[in-house]
């Protein structure tokens, strides 16, 4: 808030009409230990010209190294239109639209967004939207497992391959709704799921199979037998795909002999910036069969009283329509903001835009993983196709490696030796539009002076 309106007679006041001697008591209910007690630490206050003179000092501290780094968030040119229309009044300070009289812009945006995503994947339906990629594919699952009536099991399939952080979110929110994850391997030559993982559950009954693509490898999978398996044995196919890559690789709609049920992922590739992790979006999209099974907003197109196009909220048993407990979900915001600027950078690229997008992020991932595997020591881990990004096998410790990048001012991948151990000093890299041949080149050399 700009200021603290409440004078000290105010606080008395209020303190004296609820019983409280101080602030402080109101929350007696902290242990003690728990309490931070005086913020000693604390600096002197600041006028406002000191204020601003040392936040331009600490901008100017503030590295601008080349990102090579991706794993779940991508670094990609966003024209300068999407944000500075997304600045407006009207979208940037916009409420949920539940009253459509009030709310047509807000509304037919999210509808447009909801038509592209549809497009992009190949489904019937989008929602509009959810908080984000892991998040996504969370409610995805809890989806999945109320929609498969085929089905009298909570067991979801999900593949090693798929991104760490994704397979810990979905874990923290649907284990407590009894939810068993059942994990499959990945191949330790190709970085794919291959089908005979599949072999030891043929027969048992689960609920949704979990296919990504591309893998947290950047490793492609073979889509078309997975799906077609998972419909063979009465579990719901459930994509997690990158938007970026559906520019160029077949939708999850076309997937198999009868398509993905649901696919869901995040959006931050469309038009928002890294932003130090945040906020993204994520997106959901579904057969028709399974609207009413879907959570988050849904924006329909009608006609009113005089024959003119509208649009407003549709099917909303979901959040705060009805009894918390009736709800398909409860997420109480839907990253709004966010689907519109996705909205603003879908239509200003159009198709031939977004897939120009892709070739450049598959074609500078492709350069530069061919300049890294000349040096001694660095080689590819998988040989499989791939898109956007590449594990390289590298002859030191990979975190020795990207402090070493960091020095020389370039953000060089993710270490995978956390979360995948076994595949020993290993890197994930990533290389989007934003790249040149001399940005490539940079990193090639500087990666020799660490080899």
């Amino acid at each position: 808030m700009p200021f603290i309106p409440h004078t000290p007679d105010d606080v008395r006041e209020m303190l004296a009409a609820v019983g409280a001697p101080t602030l402080a008591a109101l929350f007696d209910e902290i242990p003690p230990a728990l309490q931070v007690g005086e913020l000693t630490a604390l600096p002197e206050a600041l006028n406002e010209r000191q204020i601003s003179r040392l936040m331009e000092t600490r901008a100017a501290e503030t590295a601008s190294p080349l990102c090579f780094l991706g794993a779940g968030a991508y670094e990609h040119h966003i024209p300068a239109a999407v944000w500075e229309i997304v600045g407006r009044g009207e979208f940037y300070s916009a409420y949920t639209p539940y009253q459509p009289e009030a709310s047509q812009g807000t509304l037919q945006v999210l509808y447009e967004y909801q038509s592209m995503m549809a497009g992009l994947t190949a489904l019937a339906i989008s929602n509009a939207s959810l908080y984000d990629g892991a998040s996504a594919l969370a409610e995805a699952l809890l989806m999945a497992v109320r929609a498969n009536r085929k089905s009298k099991s909570k067991r979801i399939l999900i593949p090693r391959a798929l991104h760490p952080l994704y397979r810990r979110t979905v874990h923290a929110i649907v284990h407590h709704q009894g939810i068993e994850l059942v994990e499959l391997p990945y191949d330790p030559t190709g970085g794919h799921t291959p089908i005979d993982a599949l072999a030891p559950y043929a027969g048992q009954d689960f609920a949704a199979l979990v296919i990504a693509q591309p893998n947290f490898f950047g490793v492609l999978e073979e889509v078309d037998q997975l799906v077609d398996w998972a419909h063979h044995h009465q579990v719901l196919a459930v994509a997690v795909v990158n938007p970026t890559a559906l520019a160029i690789l077949k939708p999850p709609g076309e997937w198999g002999a009868a398509g993905a049920d649901i696919a869901c992922g995040d959006g931050q590739p469309l038009g928002s910036p890294l932003s130090s992790g945040g906020p993204y979006f994520g997106f959901l999209c579904c057969r028709q069969e399974l609207v009413r099974q879907m959570p988050g907003r849904l924006v329909g197109r009608t006609v009113d009283l005089d024959g003119e196009t509208g649009f407003t909220l549709t099917l909303q048993a979901r959040e705060q329509h009805i009894r918390r407990s009736k709800a398909t979900s409860n997420i109480c915001t839907n990253q709004g903001l966010m689907v519109t600027a996705a909205t603003l950078y879908l239509s200003l690229l159009g198709p031939q835009g977004l897939e120009q997008v892709a070739a450049a992020c598959h074609a500078n991932t492709q350069t530069l993983v061919a300049q890294l595997t000349q040096l001694p020591g660095v080689s590819r881990m998988f040989a499989r196709p791939g898109f956007h990004e590449a594990v390289l096998r590298v002859p030191r410790p990979a975190s020795e490696i990207l402090d070493g990048l960091l020095a020389r001012g370039i953000l060089g991948g993710f270490d995978l030796s956390a979360d995948y151990p076994e595949l020993g000093d290993a890197l994930l890299i990533c290389a989007t539009e934003t790249k040149d041949a001399d940005d490539l080149q940079r990193y090639a050399a500087a990666l020799a002076e660490l080899s």
